[in-house]
């Protein structure tokens, strides 16, 4: 039975979504081709007809797990976005959490499409989290960029390190509620993002 173009393309961002959380969860280096496209429902062969190699299919799963990252992060407050972020629950699902948290360490290992996705992702994040440009003069808005560099940096390296932690470590939590607490007292006395 010959698939549709509609189908193709439904197939391909199936196959694209379950890598976004299978990498995730395992990172690159964990997930094979032949389980991935299993996990996807579609038998191994059919990888070559979507995707070049896993690299592009790499690449192209971090853009789709930053994007979601971002939609996620759209829909709730800042408050309320950092003391999810910084939580054991999100901790505890890096499958279904931030993408930037659970693999920029193995993208930085990997060819030049996934780190230009991860920083195309970034950008994104960054852009989407500042005010206005009409509002702030040039200084103002470099500053704040600054700001929004900082506390990205921060809860993304507080996430890692709590994951590399054994799970019922006092440090893991530690390592949340002293940077959740660093960065919503710093939020709280910045004007701007």
């Amino acid at each position: 039975m010959k698939v549709t173009k509609a189908q193709a393309q439904a197939n391909r961002a199936h196959i694209v979504d379950t890598a976004s959380t299978l990498f995730r969860e395992r990172g690159y280096d964990g997930v094979g081709v032949a389980d991935l496209m299993a996990a996807a429902g579609f038998t191994h062969g059919g990888f070559y007809k979507h995707f070049g190699s896993k690299a592009d299919l790499m690449a192209e799963a971090a853009s789709c797990g930053l994007a979601k990252s971002a939609d996620a992060a759209a829909g709730t407050d800042r408050e309320g976005f950092v003391r999810y972020y910084l939580s054991r629950e999100h901790r505890d699902a890096p499958g279904q959490g931030c993408t930037m948290a659970a693999l920029c360490t193995d993208a930085a290992r990997q060819p030049a499409a996934v780190k230009a996705a991860f920083a195309a992702g970034i950008e994104a994040q960054l852009a989407a989290a500042s005010t206005p440009e009409g509002q702030a003069d040039a200084a103002t808005a470099e500053q704040a960029r600054a700001r929004r560099i900082a506390l990205m940096a921060q809860t993304v390296g507080a996430m890692v390190l709590s994951r590399s932690c054994p799970d019922d470590s006092a440090l893991a939590d530690e390592l949340l509620d002293v940077c959740r607490a660093d960065v919503l007292a710093r939020m709280s006395g910045a004007s701007t993002p």
